[in-house]
């Protein structure tokens, strides 16, 4: 069921929906979007009947009641534009056997604003160097719409599957009889679990050049070339496979720390990466601050990528 805040007059608008996925490439370019934009949230659907619990999450050693995924509503107005904005972000995908029935949630809800066009995005995984600059590959509800993705240097897919909600979404709008298009952002195989700001760049682009809109996109750059250094570490590990005499490979808990670093890196806000930094630093003053870093560092889950400098603390005997 989708509850309403409060009921925007929008001009024709187009909407806009991710959820996670390979890369966090859909849901990274919607959610950079949102905001660059200050888009404004309007309403959300409700999780009751969507999404089932699969387990518990425990904090100070205790069990926590079971805890919703978030589907959030914005829009977004500018009278430069001719289209106005519905952005939809899902913090996860529903349940399977309710995928289709949430799509009609979407739908219907894009109906009542008057959307006249679908857009999503996700990844393709492809075979290519982290290094090259990724392609953007399209796919259209409508004929009609193929060649507005030629015009903009979009290759178009033939055939496949998009899975998860990021696919579905498009096949639901065009039984609705809605337009729809989705922008695939190419990244490599070995990297589909790592977040790749790059891709979500790529077709973040895409769809301003296709609206008529200008996004600063610098942010996902500077993201990009932090991670960079950590996915070299992937490429020189698995190289090493296959020499003769390969040089000590990275161990297994070496690559999960790595790969929840790089993770975190582009989920977590800059403002909860400085407070961490701060609480570090008071820390090392003053060891009673160590529970309330510890605290923050648990809620974003990253405790582990930063278990090391955290027991240090104590190690050096700050106090």
């Amino acid at each position: 069921m989708v509850k309403l805040q409060k009921e925007p007059k929008l001009n024709s608008p187009y909407l806009v929906a991710a959820w996670p996925g390979m890369g966090n490439v859909a849901l990274k370019a919607a959610t950079y979007l949102r905001e660059k934009l200050r888009a404004e949230e309007f309403g959300e659907i409700e999780a009751d009947g969507f999404f089932h619990p699969v387990n518990a999450s425990i904090q100070g050693n205790i069990i926590e009641t079971p805890k919703f995924p978030k589907s959030k509503f914005y829009y977004w107005k500018d009278s430069k534009s001719l289209h106005d904005l519905v952005i939809f972000l899902g913090e996860a995908q529903p349940s399977l056997e309710k995928e289709y029935e949430f799509a009609c949630e979407i739908l219907d809800l894009a109906g009542k604003f008057g959307v006249e066009r679908v857009y999503t995005f996700a990844a393709m995984p492809s075979v290519m160097e982290h290094t090259n600059e990724p392609k953007v590959w399209g796919v259209v509800t409508h004929p009609s719409l193929a060649k507005d993705l030629i015009d903009y240097g979009v290759s178009l897919m033939n055939e496949g599957q998009i899975s998860g909600m990021n696919g579905l979404l498009l096949a639901v709008a065009k039984e609705k009889g809605f337009q729809g298009i989705c922008l695939l952002g190419e990244l490599p195989y070995y990297t589909i679990q790592i977040e790749n700001p790059k891709s979500s760049k790529a077709v973040l682009e895409i769809l301003c050049k296709m609206i008529g809109m200008e996004v600063d996109t610098s942010e996902l750059d500077y993201q990009a070339k932090r991670i960079e250094g950590g996915i070299e570490k992937f490429v020189d590990y698995f190289k090493l496979q296959g020499m003769h005499e390969p040089k000590k490979p990275i161990s297994d808990e070496e690559i999960e720390k790595i790969k929840e670093g790089l993770n975190a890196h582009t989920r977590i806000p800059d403002s909860a990466k400085e407070k961490i930094q701060k609480l570090f630093q008071e820390a090392k003053k003053d060891i009673s601050r160590a529970r309330e870093l510890k605290a923050e560092l648990d809620k974003w889950d990253i405790y582990r990528q930063y278990e090391d400098k955290f027991l240090d603390l104590f190690k050096k005997g700050h106090h």
